[in-house]
Order: structure tokens, then sequence, then C-alpha cells
């Protein structure tokens, strides 16, 4: 299983505790440094949990940059904010703070969002190559969006608690993870992946909606989930762990 190290454990604790200050002050692409650095396993752990939920990569046309873009309703702003100074700090985005927007859905309703994005890197093409494939259905989107092979490697204790934080919800005395855009198959292979891994139990049950499931996290291992991802788990988010946390 896969620990994270005490220094990045005290500094997230050190964010939560001071209400996700930053550290640095970079707003333009041109005074970072790090484009050719290698990517070390905190942005990968924050990157592979928020794609499973929904963030999404975007590679913009072939042989560029890929970005990471990042969005929450604005009733999760605080969720965003605690994400954009982790990546921040890390050296990965435009320090400023973002600000909530309003975007038209569906019947006309106008909804509140929060959102912001990497800088694009080469290194995250490999991200990129990954998590997508091309879209075989001609006006949609471009990419599909899969579960890498590799996620059981980077599916670390931060990165699950980024998954919980950005795509789960309580039910009951467990946890359900919206899960609506992969496929059985894939499902299956994430639910051996926290068994595996973590020794949580889980199952696949109906979102509702035809070909839509989700992933359910069993009371028996609520108390053991806790465990793993307690330290990464800002005090707006502990709700959807019920007594547990």
């Amino acid at each position: 299983m896969f620990i994270a190290s005490n220094i990045f454990i005290f500094y997230i604790t050190y964010i939560i505790k001071v209400k996700y200050p930053i550290n640095i002050n970079i707003t333009k692409r041109n005074k970072v440094n790090n484009f050719k650095s290698p990517l070390n396993i905190d942005i990968i752990s924050i990157i592979y949990g928020s794609l499973l939920g929904d963030a999404y990569a975007e590679k913009r046309s072939e042989g560029k940059a890929t970005r990471i873009v990042f969005y929450q309703e604005s009733s999760h702003d605080d969720y965003l904010l605690y994400l954009h100074s982790l990546i921040a700090n890390l050296g990965y985005c435009n320090t400023t703070i973002p600000k909530i927007t309003t975007r038209l859905v569906k019947n006309g309703k106008i909804r509140k969002v929060i959102s912001f994005s990497t800088w694009s890197y080469d290194l995250f093409n490999s991200i990129h190559d990954k998590w997508y494939i091309p879209n075989p259905i001609k006006g949609r989107s471009n990419f599909i969006k899969i579960i890498p092979k590799d996620l059981e490697l980077n599916l670390t204790p931060l990165a699950l608690a980024i998954w919980i934080m950005d795509d789960g919800s309580k039910v009951g005395k467990g946890l359900k993870l919206s899960t609506n855009s992969f496929t059985h198959d894939e499902l299956l292979f994430l639910i051996s992946i926290l068994k595996n891994k973590y020794n949580l139990t889980c199952s696949i049950q109906s979102a509702g909606t035809n070909n839509q499931q989700h992933i359910y996290i069993w009371v028996e291992s609520m108390a053991n989930l806790v465990n793993i991802v307690k330290p990464y788990i800002i005090p707006s988010m502990k709700y959807k762990f019920g007594n547990y946390m």
C-alpha cells in the first residue's frame, strides 16, 4: 500500500488548518520552470483522483500539450479552492484564486460553477493517452474517457480521497462513487483495485438510468476507508463519511 510522506501530509494538514493559502505568486506561464521536470507522485495522485471524477484532460490538437481542467458547482467551492491551493503550491497552475461563474444548463436553468485549469504540459500527454481513446462517433466529443491500466499503481490514498471528495456521496451508512460514464467492465476493474489494494468491499449498483451504474462501498469497509483517506479530507467534506469521521 502506498503511504504518503510525512512531509506531504504535514503540508496538506497545514493548508487545511489555515484555509488553503497559496505560498507562491505565479500568474504567468513564463515564470514556471518545471515544464521538463518529472511528475512526482503528488501531482499524479491529484490528477488521477480528479479524472475519476469530474475533471478532464484537454488536448486541443495532435502534437500539442495537455492541460487538466477542474470544475465543481459553487456549492462545493471550498473543495475546489483546496484543490487549487494544492496544485498552485506544487507549481502547476496560475496562482490567481478561481472565481465563481455561471453557465446555462438544460431547461434554461443557470448554474453557478467554479473552475480552473493547469498550464499545458507535454508531460501530461502521457496521462491523456492513458485516460482517453478516440471517439468513433462523429459529431460528438473527440475522445472518450476510460479507466487507465496503470490505475492501481497511481490510486494512492491521496488520489482516493480526491475521488471521494469530487464524486462521492453518503448513502445510508455507506458511500457511493458516481461512475456513470464508465462501462460495467471498467467498474469491475475499479472494485477489484479497491479490494486488492485497500481491502474495501464494494459492489456495483444501478444509477437509476439505463447503462449507468455506480460503485457502493459497503458499511463494513467504512472504518477502514476513513483510516486510509482521513489525512486528506477537508472539514467541509467530512459529512460524506457520516459518523465514521
